[in-house]
């Protein structure tokens, strides 16, 4: 495999010239210490490429928007598109990049959500992707085992990139479930006095039943039926204190219109009728 390989104290550069795989393949890999301004563009380029940042600042023009990037940010540039970029001209960037292509790169390059409108990204739970490239940079000898080395560290880079996306969507999703579950409570907490039913808890958070009752099971471990009848026999608990306040308005206060009906789940949660309850409360059995 012929490699073309450049150093200097700046500058990086390796480029496979033979390009084995259809897949996805290296196409030229490097790093660069920026110059105050240093620029490149406006350009067109014919592969995808990605530079990931890995100190200073600088700005990624494309598409008549500028942004303003700075370490553990990276940016992509997609084939046949007019960019241009510049470091910082205080504090300049150091940055490393991967130039790639092949029939399978759009698909990679989506699972971690990268495309011609989404082309900005960040890392910056490890060092996985400037050591991948590091690596790359390593590899000028000329052999099979090298060539097959590159693809696997390409591979790599695409599948940290990737991770990164799903980590994203599941911290997405649990800060949605802790939200639900937060509002779910404090809905309950507002109403259970009125005759509040599972599906006006699901109504009011804008979800279905189902998903609430997933929500409520993986996170306490009950259902929100379970969840609401113990805030509500909770309550009718600290109203029993009260020796002013009959059972029927107990019930009422909690939500249950019918006595009997209160007293029957009070019993199934507590072990014992409302009265009974009270009766202990007074003779400090409680």
């Amino acid at each position: 495999m012929d490699m073309n390989y450049f150093e200097n104290s700046k500058v990086k550069y390796l480029e496979p010239l033979k390009k084995q795989s259809v897949d996805l393949f290296l196409c030229y890999c490097g790093r660069e210490d920026c110059t105050p301004g240093y620029s490149f563009g406006p350009a067109i380029r014919p592969q995808y490429l990605i530079h990931y940042i890995i100190d200073g600042e600088g700005s990624y023009s494309v598409n008549n928007k500028t942004y303003k990037l700075k370490k553990n940010q990276g940016f992509l540039i997609c084939p046949n598109i007019l960019t241009y970029y510049e470091a910082d001209k205080d504090n300049p960037w150091t940055y490393m990049w991967v130039g790639f292509d092949g029939v399978k790169a759009q698909t990679y390059l989506s699972y971690a959500n990268l495309n011609e409108e989404t082309l900005i990204f960040e890392y910056s739970k490890d060092d996985s992707l400037k050591n991948y490239i590091s690596e790359m940079l390593k590899l000028k000898e000329r052999d099979h085992s090298n060539e097959l080395k590159l693809e696997g560290l390409l591979y790599f880079f695409m599948s940290a990139l990737a991770k990164t996306q799903k980590d994203a969507i599941n911290q997405k999703c649990y800060k949605s479930t802790n939200l639900y579950l937060e509002k779910s409570i404090k809905f309950i907490e507002n109403n259970y006095s009125n005759n509040v039913k599972v599906n006006d808890i699901a109504s009011y958070i804008g979800i279905n039943r189902s998903y609430l009752t997933n929500i409520f099971r993986k996170n306490i471990n009950m259902s929100p039926q379970e969840f609401l009848v113990n805030y509500k026999i909770d309550k009718a608990c600290e109203l029993l204190n009260n020796p002013a306040l009959s059972i029927k308005v107990i019930a009422a206060s909690v939500g249950y219109a019918d006595p009997l009906t209160f007293s029957k789940i009070f019993k199934k949660v507590t072990g014992i009728n409302p009265k009974s309850y009270r009766e202990r409360i007074f003779s400090n059995q409680i």
